[in-house]
C-alpha cells in the first residue's frame, strides 16, 4: 500500500471509529435498518414493535445522529429521524 494511501487511511480512522461505534449496537443497526427504505419517521414510529422504551430508542437515535447516521427534523412536537446513507458509504470506503 502506498504510503499515501496509508495516511489517508491514518487520517480517516477516527471519523471510521465513530461509524462503526455507532452501528456496533444491534440496537442502532436495527433502527438503521427501519431507515433504509428512506422514509422519516418518528421516535413513536422507531419504537413500535419494541421492548425498549422511547427514551431508550431516543438514546440511540442520539448516538446514531452524533456519527452522522442519521438526522433529524423538527415536524411539530415530533423529531423526524432519516438515515444519511453516505455514511454508510463512507464506513464501506474505509
Amino acid at each position: 500500500m502506498p504510503n499515501s494511501a496509508l495516511r489517508k487511511l491514518q487520517a480517516d480512522a477516527p471519523e471510521a471509529a465513530n461509524i462503526f461505534a455507532a452501528l456496533g449496537d444491534t440496537t442502532r443497526l436495527g433502527l438503521v435498518t427501519r431507515l433504509c427504505d428512506g422514509s422519516h419517521c418518528s421516535i413513536s414510529q422507531l419504537s413500535q414493535d419494541s421492548a425498549l422504551t422511547r427514551q431508550a430508542i431516543t438514546k440511540h437515535l442520539r448516538v446514531l445522529e452524533d456519527a452522522g447516521v442519521v438526522s433529524s427534523r423538527k415536524s411539530g412536537r415530533e423529531s423526524l429521524y432519516v438515515l444519511n446513507p453516505q455514511r454508510l458509504h463512507d464506513a464501506t470506503a474505509y
